[in-house]
């Protein structure tokens, strides 16, 4: 179900729980909300008001990746870059790293796996925005 954005400062800086295979749902929502914006990259469900660690972007070739409770193993090559986000106003400014891994669940026969990826350029700039996101920073 397409979702509306949360601007709300108190919900997006709240830290968001661990999630678990209950929140298959949220994530339906998030790969609907995002299909339903323009220029949309990237989505986090405390950006639609769940604080719930649960997150969707979209590929290349737009097609919607799920990652539930996303953690950064390790990056290279930080730099700061100026990011834009659906649910804040301003431009802000962030160290993200070029190239990073990233461990994050997924839903597999009702159950929750690990999986582990290597993410660069962009992919890890959206990646590392939606963790921050996750864990409660306003970017």
């Amino acid at each position: 179900m397409i979702k509306e954005l949360c601007h709300d400062e108190a919900i997006l800086s709240q830290r968001c729980e661990v999630a678990t295979v209950e929140d298959e749902s949220v994530a339906q929502d998030l790969i609907d909300t995002i299909k339903s914006l323009d220029d949309a990259g990237c989505l986090a469900a405390n950006q639609i008001g769940v604080t719930k660690k649960v997150c969707v972007y979209l590929d290349d070739a737009g097609e919607p990746h799920v990652l539930y409770n996303p953690r950064l193993v390790f990056g290279l090559g930080a730099s700061k870059m100026e990011e834009s986000c659906l649910t804040h106003d301003e431009i802000t400014k962030s160290t993200r790293y070029i190239k990073c891994k990233v461990a994050y669940d997924v839903i597999v026969d009702g159950k929750m796996r690990e999986r582990k990826q290597d993410f660069v350029g962009f992919e890890a700039q959206m990646i590392q925005h939606m963790i921050d996101h996750c864990l409660g920073k306003l970017v």
